[in-house]
């Protein structure tokens, strides 16, 4: 596996399956002059990938030995400097609060939450070797009643949260820290398993808009992946300038992109009542109040 050539800046992306985010990212990486290592877990599905001249390496998020042995790996491909790292990989979770189950929310904190950590921890060397930047993906989520994915979004609230206390923890190594406020992008979230609801649940009689909403981020606002990653990667590569002006005329700590992104992005200058009621007409819930009426209405005659 060829490594960098002397003097190209490196960045390790997680996440990398052709259709999604990660792979999009590698690309665009990959065209700016930076070698790239692209990580998933079957490295094999990063054939296209390699082909193109970046580096494949296995890698799962979630198994401590896994994060051990990438790290060692890149390691030996850089020298033991990394210039930036993507933590993108994760996983969607559209379940209504009342019908979760608590092993599979840990699952979904495991991969959104805590693997970011741990490639922080395990990486972290590399990093301030490079004086690097961490690039870490949350979701417009983090800051919206997205109905029905009360665990996706406290696990982007979390990472949101997480990335704005590491930024100042780092700044004395000269490590930045951005996180992306990702609006919808179109990605093989669709493909994913997604849940249904129990026979038991409360939400039966709105089972259509439960379904609909399944999809919601690929069929609203979406925007193509490769548009995403040409942004994101652009905005990564701007000049440092003080905080203040960093939004406008440098790389910014928080980038909001992706459909609704501006639209998120005034409510939190507005009041959170803005979006909340944005979200109300937009996640159909005069319908579900309507429906759910009609379902205790219907109980209380039988």
């Amino acid at each position: 596996m060829a490594g960098p050539k002397p003097g190209q800046k490196t960045v390790l992306v997680t996440g990398c399956t052709p259709g999604g985010i990660g792979h999009g990212i590698c690309v665009e990486y990959h065209r700016q002059g930076l070698h790239v290592i692209a990580t998933a877990r079957r490295p094999e599905v990063l054939t296209d990938l390699a082909e193109m001249g970046m580096s494949a390496v296995a890698l799962d998020v979630t198994d401590p030995e896994s994060i051990k042995q990438c790290h060692e790996e890149v390691a030996k491909l850089t020298g033991g400097k990394l210039d930036i790292l993507v933590n993108n990989a994760g996983r969607t979770h559209t379940h209504p609060a009342t019908d979760i189950s608590l092993p599979d929310v840990r699952q979904t904190f495991e991969t959104n939450v805590f693997s970011i950590m741990a490639m922080v921890q395990a990486f972290i060397d590399q990093l301030i070797a490079a004086k690097g930047l961490i690039i870490n993906i949350s979701s417009l989520s983090s800051l919206t009643p997205y109905v029905f994915g009360s665990v996706y979004c406290a696990s982007k609230a979390a990472v949101a949260g997480y990335s704005r206390t590491l930024r100042m923890e780092l700044a004395p190594f000269g490590v930045r820290v951005m996180c992306s406020l990702t609006g919808t992008v179109k990605s093989n979230t669709a493909s994913q398993g997604h849940r249904e609801l129990p026979e038991n649940s409360l939400y039966q009689a709105v089972k259509d808009i439960f379904e609909w909403r399944l999809v919601f981020s690929q069929n609203n606002s979406t925007i193509p992946t490769e548009q995403f990653a040409r942004r994101l990667v652009a905005d990564s590569l701007r000049p440092e300038r003080p905080a203040f002006l960093r939004r406008w005329f440098g790389r910014p700590d928080w980038f909001w992109y992706g459909g609704l992104a501006d639209l998120v992005w005034l409510g939190t200058c507005l009041g959170e009542w803005v979006i909340d009621a944005v979200c109300w007409r937009t996640f159909r819930m005069p319908e579900i109040v309507k429906l759910l009426d009609q379902q205790q209405q219907q109980k209380k005659l039988q």
